[in-house]
């Protein structure tokens, strides 16, 4: 039987339940309406109310194009641009035992994704912890480069991510959490916002910790001169002059995802030279003074303590969306490295260097193309903000996911996104595309995991009683934890591929 909860936030009451030893808060307002007038603005504080609010049900999501993952994993949700500034919380007290915050921004490329994917209740049960996450306006609508416009921002989507760890900070004790130890932890699109959250002013002193999962501070990212080509690719679409926001509000957020749509690279699989995130995080002088790396070298994030890490085989995922995938020959494999080497401005020729040194590891043009575009994509940008972090603050952490995952034969072994079931104690009966099985060997991998996250996330250092100990990452030893059957320590594993890139990006 569920049992109620009121709490009193700085804007209102709002009525949670329990249920299993957790309590739940769901669809709390962090923000007032982005809709209208308030579109492509700063968020607004959320006008306070007298009564209770529920906060017993998942709020709408952000406006989105549909998502093949959601499509495939769960369904899509109800979208309304009006409501989606929102928060979930699971906490096991509502007492004053100041318990680890452990603050979740979900993935999605900036397009797509809601805080609502993942239950924190595994989370938090295991450790004693605060598990919150949030909606954040997406795609046109959180990252339109508006970098002329005094009543707008470009970074709407990242100023969101700031109101919500603002609440936190100012009623998380009311939910059992210490304000003054929230981790910001986040996949993908999550974690390059973390990333861009380690050099956000506005964020300064809102956080003590960050996790970046799959998601860094790519050093060719966050470009302004491709943000402007994606904002003219978008009026030109909607056949509207540049920089017409009184226009821009006129539509309908069905109308501008239907825009947004029409404007994306190809999905298959492909890389525009507008990648990566060509819709997310941009430099803008403003919110995002300059590109999150620099300023990491510069030191301006010196007393947050990172764990960061990527999967082995990311985007191996991209071959499951993408029946086209396994077709590639050598022929497709020396045009697909030399489009990559491409977009790090360097000499093409160099792709065939790249080639023989991945050949040495990956047999096949598939394994070869995966292996590199997974590099490029996550772990060297991952490697990168380690490196840069390392040298002003020593507790720095590296990890590298690599099991292997079963579904449909294997063909996808630790792709883009895996881990996240294992961090989130999320187990399936069957394993089911990025969700794996329940069984010995998952649950206590799944267990080691929770337990290193959540130990970083208490004291700022990952070592736990479940894994082997793990030493700071370091440019001398780059000492990696690898999650894997067997949990190992390696010192630089697979330095030859990394040592590749150290003049191409």
């Amino acid at each position: 039987m569920e049992k109620e909860y009121i709490i009193e936030t700085s804007n209102g009451k709002v009525r949670g339940y329990g249920r299993k030893g957790i309590i739940k808060f769901k669809g709390i307002s962090y923000a007032a309406s982005p809709a209208g007038d308030r579109r492509f603005k700063p968020p607004a504080p959320v006008e306070p109310w007298t009564g209770v609010r529920d906060a017993l049900e998942y709020s709408p999501i952000a406006p989105q194009p549909a998502s093949n993952l959601e499509m495939m994993f769960g369904g899509q949700r109800v979208q309304n641009e009006a409501e989606c500034l929102t928060l979930n919380i699971w906490t096991p007290g509502l007492d004053s035992a100041k318990r680890p915050v452990m603050f979740f921004i979900h993935g999605g490329a900036f397009v797509t994704g809601t805080g609502a994917s993942l239950d924190g209740t595994r989370l938090a049960l295991r450790g004693d912890v605060v598990v919150v996450s949030i909606n954040y306006r997406l795609g046109v609508l959180g990252f339109l480069f508006l970098p002329d416009e005094k009543d707008a921002s470009s970074n709407v989507g990242l100023l969101d991510m700031v109101a919500a760890l603002r609440f936190v900070k100012e009623n998380i004790a009311h939910f059992g959490g210490d304000q003054n130890n929230v981790t910001i932890f986040g996949e993908s699109a999550g974690g390059f916002a973390v990333a861009s959250l380690l050099a956000t002013p506005s964020a300064k002193g809102l956080f003590r910790r960050a996790i970046l999962q799959s998601g860094a501070a790519h050093p060719l990212g966050m470009n302004p001169e491709a943000a402007m080509r994606a904002h003219e690719k978008l009026v030109k679409e909607l056949g509207i002059p540049r920089g017409d926001l009184k226009a821009l509000r006129r539509f309908s957020s069905e109308e501008i995802t239907k825009a947004q749509i029409a404007i994306r690279p190809d999905q298959s699989g492909g890389f525009s030279e507008d990648r990566p995130l060509r819709l997310g995080p941009v430099v803008d002088k403003k919110v995002l003074p300059e590109h999150p790396l620099s300023s990491i070298r510069k030191g301006y994030a010196k007393e947050i303590e990172v764990l960061v890490g990527s999967n082995l085989n990311e985007t191996k995922l991209w071959n499951l969306l993408n029946p086209e995938a396994e077709k590639i020959d050598e022929d497709g494999l020396r045009k697909g490295v030399k489009a990559f080497v491409a977009l790090t401005g360097k000499d093409e020729r160099r792709s065939g260097k790249l080639i023989e040194i991945y050949s040495q590891n990956h047999k096949s043009p598939r394994d070869i193309m995966d292996a590199v575009s997974t590099d490029y994509m996550f772990h060297i940008p991952s490697i990168r903000l380690a490196e840069a972090q390392s040298v002003h603050q020593k507790d720095t952490y590296m990890y590298l996911f690599t099991w292997q995952s079963p579904f449909r034969d294997g063909k996808y072994g630790a792709m883009h996104a895996l881990e996240l079931g294992f961090v989130f104690g999320v187990l399936l009966k069957a394993e089911v595309g990025i969700f794996p099985k329940r069984d010995e060997e998952t649950e206590a991998l799944s267990g080691a995991m929770m337990d290193t996250w959540i130990s970083f996330a208490r004291i700022g250092n990952p070592n736990n009683a479940s894994i082997p100990p793990l030493p700071q990452y370091n440019l001398e030893k780059r000492s990696t934890i690898i999650f894997d059957k067997e949990i190992k320590i390696i010192d630089d594993p697979y330095g030859q591929e990394r040592a590749a890139w150290d003049d191409l990006m």
